[in-house]
């Protein structure tokens, strides 16, 4: 067998083993192994470009490149239509009856659950996916293909079946609570906003312009819906089925029902059974299942005729209040929190939930030993509703009152004009912030220290190796390599990390500092517009607003936070230890400015710089980069590696390609 049939063998062997591991459950093949035929795959096809397929296994990892440009449209050729939404059993009856009346003739209600998650259209022509597009107005969507493409539980290549050379299957992108609630967790520690619920968070990350983010984010799919000419069978039921045999994973949770009763008992069923599924449901969709009868019942203005949406209540639970405890945050911030007796709720055991802060403890006039109504509906963590007034007896414990110190520092608490929480204002001696500043200082947006995880910092900070960020860099290896979970040479890639982090620009170094408000953007436009720290040290209220997007919020921040003495100290011992205070020349405006008007695609791997300092180059020198190659693309900057399809589009268009050491004397 020669490479070229090698290289179609594995995909076709890889697309199976996808399929048995992802929607089946029932792999036969360890990740070892899995793992090794992958790496021959992406081998073999760098070494033979034109063997290119945009629905290789290679190709679901998403590429890293955003594109800035958004999204483009397509119609839909079936307009996706809402369905009618009840939440009251009477006019689900009301919904069986008028069917009955409408068709004379016997008819099946199909069941099946209806997953809380951002609707989807797959097309495929002759056994490939070409496109997912959302759901948009119904009429049109957003292309989403590279994006879906990374969701493993989505066949790229079908194989056999009798559907027409191209059908459409419709279905819910989801994210899974296990997938919901790790991201969240990440996020947290980057002091990032947290997603409200896995509906949002799915639908934030089918829209993210960086296809590998996606993929990492571990998104699922339930398809629920097959389209097309000449359909294998006449009802709804029997198409799932089909869609199920040829590799698409849809719900096992479907029921053909003759009666209004066995319609009631199967949403009586899983209104509860639902607390037990891996993913968020919010009801049960009910179908007429003959696609026969369908067609002669019709539809309304924005709706069809033969099927309707039964929504569950959210769900609940009561249970016992057992204590109130209280989290200080790295930025001081203090979350109340309820521990309670464990009660099932939406597939997890709960045994805490969220008191957000003392104005909504007060409303609710909490009493430790009550009997609380607890909340999920896909909420970040569980919160607690309300009273059970009627459980309540003379022998109930005390109020719940806010605390007015810290409950790790002791300090009293502060409570800013304007804002619902408390926070501890000892940001330089309560010992959760400072491990907290620690946290977010090593994490990958700011100084991308690797190896230096919650725990770690937690076991550093505990034996006093570390009491702030600048101790990181005085961290030998004979120091920390007798520690628990570390040995010598997970010391010494932890050393290395620290001091290859001094090189880090001034930018991250600022957003790295944490000071309050202070994000991403927020640092980098404080670093460009001031050059040096000095100079933000010494900057004025008018000087700081001055700068685009610096309002006063954050303008007074970096005041207070540069008007504490033990913070200039930090900066001082940082500066000691070589970080990098100042934007270097070719990080400020340059005096040259030969990229003016220039709109470049980076794509490939390059050897003297990472592709985000060429990309910091190339808005130093004037140009502008772009994620995806139009009419309107200068040149591509191109390194090793570059994709085919881009290479394809560049021929197409005339986009001439400039290679690394071409580029760097154009703008020397």
């Amino acid at each position: 067998m020669d490479n070229r049939e090698r290289i179609l063998e594995l995909r076709k062997s890889l697309h199976r083993h996808n399929y048995l591991y992802y929607v089946k459950n029932a792999p036969v093949i360890s990740d070892f192994e899995f793992d090794a035929l992958m790496h021959e795959l992406q081998d073999l096809e760098m070494f033979y470009p034109d063997m290119y397929d945009k629905n290789s296994p290679t190709q679901r990892v998403g590429s890293d490149i955003s594109e800035k440009g958004g999204f483009a449209q397509a119609e839909h050729k079936y307009p996706m239509l809402s369905l009618d939404n009840t939440y009251s059993e009477t006019e689900v009856q009301d919904f069986f009856n008028r069917v009955s009346e409408l068709l004379n003739e016997p008819f099946e209600i199909c069941c099946e659950l209806k997953y809380d998650g951002l609707s989807i259209s797959l097309t495929y022509q002759d056994g490939q996916l070409t496109q997912a597009v959302t759901r948009g107005d119904g009429v049109r969507g957003d292309i989403v293909t590279n994006n879906v493409k990374t969701i493993r539980t989505i066949p790229l290549i079908i194989e056999g079946g009798e559907c027409s050379s191209e059908f459409e299957v419709r279905g819910e992108i989801l994210m899974p609570w296990a997938s919901f609630e790790t991201l969240n967790q990440e996020r947290a520690k980057e002091d990032e906003p947290l997603f409200a619920n896995p509906r949002n968070a799915a639908s934030g990350t089918l829209k993210l312009q960086n296809s590998a983010e996606v993929g990492r984010r571990k998104l699922d799919a339930y398809l629920y819906y097959l389209l097309g000419e000449n359909l294998p069978y006449d009802g709804h039921y029997e198409n799932m089925k089909y869609l199920s045999k040829l590799g698409f994973k849809t719900t096992e949770h479907i029921k053909k029902c003759s009666s209004l009763e066995e319609v009631m008992e199967f949403i009586t069923y899983w209104d509860t059974e639902r607390k037990n599924l891996p993913v968020a449901t919010d009801g049960v969709v009910l179908k007429v299942n003959s696609l026969r009868q369908q067609r002669n019942l019709g539809y309304k203005a924005k709706s069809p005729r033969w099927a309707i949406a039964y929504k569950f209540q959210a769900e609940k639970a009561v249970t016992r209040l057992c204590s109130v405890s209280y989290q200080v945050g790295r930025t001081g911030a203090i979350t109340p929190v309820a521990n309670l007796d464990p009660v099932q709720l939406s597939g997890t055991t709960v045994k805490r939930a969220s008191l957000h802060n003392a104005d909504i403890i007060e409303g609710m006039d909490l009493h430790i030993g009550d009997m609380v109504y607890v909340e999920k509906g896909g909420e970040i963590i569980p919160k607690i509703t309300g009273v059970d007034l009627s459980s309540r007896t003379f022998m109930m414990g005390d109020k719940v009152d806010f605390v007015k110190y810290c409950p790790e520092c002791k300090t009293r608490l502060v409570r800013y004009e304007g804002e619902a929480a408390h926070y501890c204002p000892n940001i330089n001696e309560c010992a959760p912030q400072r491990k907290g500043r620690i946290e977010h200082f090593v994490s990958r947006k700011a100084m991308n220290i690797d190896g230096m995880g919650p725990e770690t910092i937690d076991s550093f900070f505990n034996v006093g190796l570390i009491n702030d960020i600048s101790d990181l860099y005085r961290l030998k290896v004979k120091d920390i390599c007798r520690l628990e979970r570390m040995g010598i040479k997970s010391a010494e890639n932890l050393i290395h990390s620290i001091e290859k982090s001094i090189q880090t620009p001034f930018e991250r170094v600022l957003f790295a500092l944490g000071i309050r408000f202070v994000g991403e953007v927020a640092a980098k436009k404080l670093a460009r517009a001031f050059k040096n720290i000095d100079n933000l040290m010494s900057a004025t209220m008018d000087q700081l607003i001055e700068v685009n997007e610096i309002g006063n919020k954050i303008a007074q921040s970096v005041i207070d936070f540069f008007a504490e003495e033990k913070n200039r100290v930090l900066v001082e011992k940082l500066r000691e230890v070589g970080l990098q205070f100042a934007t270097e020349e070719s990080d400020s405006e340059t005096s040259n400015n030969k990229l003016e008007g220039k709109i470049i695609v980076i794509s490939g791997v390059f050897e003297k710089h990472s592709r985000d300092e060429y990309k910091a180059i190339i808005e130093n020198c004037g140009g502008k980069n772009s994620g995806s190659i139009s009419s309107k693309t200068s040149f591509i900057l191109a390194g090793d590696n570059m994709g085919p399809s881009k290479r394809e589009k560049a021929e197409s268009l005339g986009v001439p390609l400039i290679s690394e050491d071409e580029f760097l004397k154009m703008i020397e």
